[in-house]
Order: structure tokens, then sequence, then C-alpha cells
């Protein structure tokens, strides 16, 4: 893991188990927000929800996480990721014990944007964990290591939650869920410092190696945020195509992450059981690509010592293939061809997730946590419409093939945005004059 330019002898690694407990956490938070894709056939069944309803259900977590997701950004740039996330994850805890206590489609739909609300400042949390933890050249590694997590926990979520609803139905999945986020608490509190500066368990060699490669002195960035940073953040052509590109890249997640299972439902006849099996690949696939494509960029980095060949041309290349992927998926007509279609739109959809959040580092390193809320505020407008608009559609047209040109038409936006204005090596830097 560690880069081949970090010296030798004496010295710990423990930025890497930082890295693991942002992979951990992040697992459980996409298995607790994927739940109710799996359980929401059952849920309906016991309520008599139509269509629309499971739509506007499946996108309230959404409408919470929006909120959070900015107001998370600051607040983790002003008082450090630690005491925020021991809140956070206090919180979608609770509301997952909610979930499965509901009596009707108000509560659920409250637990739902509860669980939106809470799981908000999870991801600036880890980008504001990963400046302060990790050089520059190690960056976008960590975060594919730490945003690996997202499709992995989909994978395993996947046969892990249907099991789990067999075995104790739909409310016993969500009260099981819960406990893993209560457990992981501790070992938060206990090992996680907001600077390797403040842990007793990082070296010498360790804390002056990452203090070399970050661009901000590590007690920086403790103050509110000012106007002026407001108004950059707010207008930054780089930024603002990285969240319109994140926005593509929410639409994809959220899409296939809420309807993909009733879609394998409704379009082929699968039972529960092979719903999660078949789900299971196109996650897989994206974990898998996510995971090559961190190192990828650090390394193209690290010979080209082009911003825009590591970040730019890596979103345009991922989220181009997806584009021409996921058509034929909902036109396959077989199970086989379907999900070999779905996994190479999903996988190269996700694959370049650690390249936006490696730009928001980029180019407003002081104010990492608050630019990729901002930037996260785009995933999270997607939370809400690609669940809810899909409901919309489907109900509409009676089939998901709009749904999936939709996806299509996105990507290719995505590509073109990114190609004009996604521009990291001449964009301005976030400065002192800025505040």
């Amino acid at each position: 893991m560690p880069s081949g330019s970090e010296p030798q002898g004496n010295r710990t690694h423990f930025r890497w188990a930082i890295v693991a407990m942002l992979f951990a956490i992040t697992v459980i938070n996409y298995i607790d927000r994927s739940a109710l894709s799996f359980g929401i056939h059952d849920i309906a069944r016991d309520f008599g929800f139509d269509t629309k309803s499971v739509g506007l259900l499946l996108g309230a977590f959404g409408a919470g996480y929006f909120i959070t997701t900015l107001v998370g950004g600051v607040t983790v740039d002003r008082y450090g990721a630690r005491g925020v996330m021991i809140v956070a994850a206090l919180a979608w805890s609770l509301a997952m014990l909610g979930t499965g206590l509901a009596i009707g489609f108000i509560m659920l739909y409250a637990a739902r944007a509860a669980l939106g609300l809470a799981e908000g400042p999870n991801f600036p949390a880890m980008n504001r964990s990963i400046a302060k933890w990790l050089p520059i050249d190690e960056r976008a590694s960590a975060l594919s290591f730490s945003l690996v997590a997202v499709p992995v926990a989909l994978a395993i979520g996947a046969p892990l939650v249907t099991t789990l609803i067999t075995l104790f139905g739909w409310r016993g999945s969500f009260i099981v869920l819960a406990i893993a986020g209560f457990a992981w608490l501790p070992l938060w509190i206990w090992l996680f410092r907001n600077r390797p500066e403040e842990s007793g368990h990082v070296g010498e060699t360790e804390r002056n190696y990452i203090a070399a490669g970050r661009e901000e002195p590590a007690g920086q960035g403790r103050d509110f945020i000012s106007r002026g940073e407001v108004k950059f953040l707010l207008s930054n052509p780089t930024l603002l195509a990285n969240t319109w590109a994140f926005f593509v890249f929410g639409y994809f997640l959220f899409f296939f992450m809420t309807w993909l299972p009733e879609y394998l439902r409704q379009a082929y006849k699968l039972s529960l059981t092979e719903v999660g099996a078949f789900a299971f690949l196109p996650w897989a696939f994206g974990a898998l690509l996510m995971w090559f494509c961190g190192p990828l960029a650090d390394h193209l980095y690290r010979r080209h010592r082009r911003l825009r060949v590591s970040r730019s041309y890596l979103i345009m290349a991922t989220q181009f293939i997806a584009a021409i992927a996921v058509v034929p998926a909902v036109h396959a007509g077989h199970v086989g061809w379907a999900i070999l279609f779905i996994s190479l739109a999903v996988g190269f959809g996700l694959a370049a997730n650690a390249a936006f959040y490696a730009t928001t580092i980029d180019i407003a390193p002081k104010r990492a946590g608050t630019a990729l809320g901002i930037t996260d505020a785009g995933f999270a407008i997607s939370g809400f419409v690609a669940p809810t608009l899909t409901g919309y559609v489907v109900s509409w047209s009676g089939s998901f093939h709009a749904a999936f040109w939709i996806l299509g038409g996105l990507a290719l936006s995505s590509v073109i945005v990114v190609w004009l204005f996604h521009h990291p090596d001449s964009s301005r830097r976030l400065t002192a004059a800025d505040a």
C-alpha cells in the first residue's frame, strides 16, 4: 500500500488502519441503505403499496441525505471527523431500528429520511480524514480502498439481506443490521483521531511522511467557512463539472441499488434467493474495478504529474463505457446477458469514484469536507430522483426500457461536461485570499 517514496526504516503504517476503519463503516453504511430494496416487495405486500408509493419510499433516503451531506461537510471541517461520525453512526443505527418497527407509510418514510439525515456526514468525514491522514500520491489509492466498500457492501449485502429476510422477516433483518452500527462505534472512539499528530499510534517517521505530502498545515481549516470560500466552492468550473458527473454516478448507483432486485423479479420472474445471487455479480465487478482504478489514478499521476490524466480522463473513459453498456442490458432478453451488461454498466459507472473525491481535495484541500459535501449533495439529489423518477416512469410506461435509456443519456452528458469543464491542473485553488 505505501508508495515507493516513503522513507524506509523503523516506522508505523497506522494511516492504513484509518483507511480500514473508513472501509468498515462504509460497508455498514451501504448495507443499511440498500436493505430496503430487498425487503420492499414484502413491505409493499404487507401494507398494500403501489409502484408510486414504492418509488417514494426508495427515494426518501435521498431527501434526508441531501441536507446533512452539506451541513455535515461544514461540520466535519469545523469540528473534525471523529465526533461527527460518533453521532452519525449512532443516529443511523437507531433509524434502522425505526424501520424495523414501522407500522405504516409515514413511519417508514420518516425512518428512511432519518437514515439519510444520519448517513449524510459519512463521506465528507471520509474525505476530511483522507486529506489529513494521507499524502497526495497515496490519496487516490486510499480513497479507492475506502470507497470500494460501496460495491463490496452491495455485493455481500444482496445475499446477506435476502438470507436475513428469509430467516427473520423484513422487520427482523433491519433490527439485526442496526446492531452492526452500534458494534463499530467503540473501535472508532478508541483508535481514530482527527489528525495523525494527535494519535499515539503514529510513529515519528510516518507522521513526518504524511506532513511532507500534505498541502495544508495540520491545524488549518478548523475555523468556520467564510463567504468567500463558499463562493469559490460554488463557482469553480472543475468542482461544478465534478458535481454533475458525481450526480450521474449517483443516479447509476441508486437506480441499480434500489430497483435492480425488483427489475429482476419482474422481468425474469426470479425468487428472492435468486435475486440475491444474481444481484451479487454487478457489485462484485464494480468492487474489482473501483479497487483497480484508485491505484491506477495514483500511478498515472506519478507518471504524468497531470491531474487531468489521473482524474478527468479516468472519469470520462469509465462513464463512456457505462453509457454504451446500459442500454443493451434492458433489451437482452435473457437474465444471463442482462446481468452481463448490467455488470459492465455498474462496474464502469462506479470505477472512477476515487477520482471524484480526490478532485475535491486537489482543488480545496483546506475545505476537503465542505467541498465533498457540496459534490455529495449532487449525489444526494440523485438518491431521491433516481428511485422516485424510475417509479413514475415504470408506472407510466409499464416497463423499465425508458428508465434504462435515461441512464445512458445521463452517462453521455457526464462525459461531455467533464471534457469541457473538468481541468484540475489549471483550475484555481482555494487559498487564503478566498477567506
